[in-house]
């Protein structure tokens, strides 16, 4: 997963998004906007639903703020990409047909931004306190490999580090998950 994130990161130069540790944006330029026709191509929602949903499909690490999301739909609906109306109080938007256009015209920058969210769920975990409860064990580990490859001696010695430590990530995905 990390290798997919920096890949794409390196692939797209500069304004790109930041990684799964928070440094820099969640997303780059132009993304919001695609991001907002992609959830919008799935079903009619208003503002408040939109930010949710991009929260949740971060894990709750990207949260967008009214000044973002609001904006944007007014632009994408100034483009006739989107259109709106008031139902119940709540001005919701659905895509226009020139919208599905731009969405099928963008659908690998699409996949990437939700690749790269499910990325950034998958770190989620770094935020509950229970984590803090492994930090030395990981740190002890990283400060082992570190120090084990610093007097490696050769590509079979580094190799045989790798091996070990995808043994215990392996062992350690096969406890049951609650």
């Amino acid at each position: 997963m990390m290798a997919d994130w920096w890949t794409d990161r390196k692939h797209r130069g500069r304004g790109a998004a930041a990684g799964p540790w928070g440094w820099g944006r969640f997303f780059g330029a132009g993304e919001v906007r695609l991001a907002l026709l992609s959830l919008l191509g799935e079903q009619p929602q208003h503002g408040y639903q939109l930010m949710k949903e991009l929260e949740n499909r971060s894990g709750g690490l990207y949260r967008a703020s009214a000044g973002t999301i609001y904006p944007t739909l007014q632009q994408l609906e100034d483009e006739g990409l989107v259109s709106s109306e008031a139902i119940d109080g709540k001005r919701i938007y659905r895509l226009t047909d020139a919208g599905r256009a731009e969405l099928e015209r963008e659908a690998e920058t699409v996949k990437r931004i939700w690749r790269r969210a499910e990325s950034w769920d998958d770190w989620t975990g770094w935020m509950r306190p229970e984590t803090a409860m492994l930090a030395g064990a990981l740190s002890r580990l990283a400060k082992a490999a570190v120090r084990a490859v610093s007097h490696a001696d050769g590509h079979e010695a580094i190799a045989r580090i790798q091996q070990v430590i995808d043994r215990a990530r392996e062992e350690i995905e096969q406890i049951p998950r609650s």
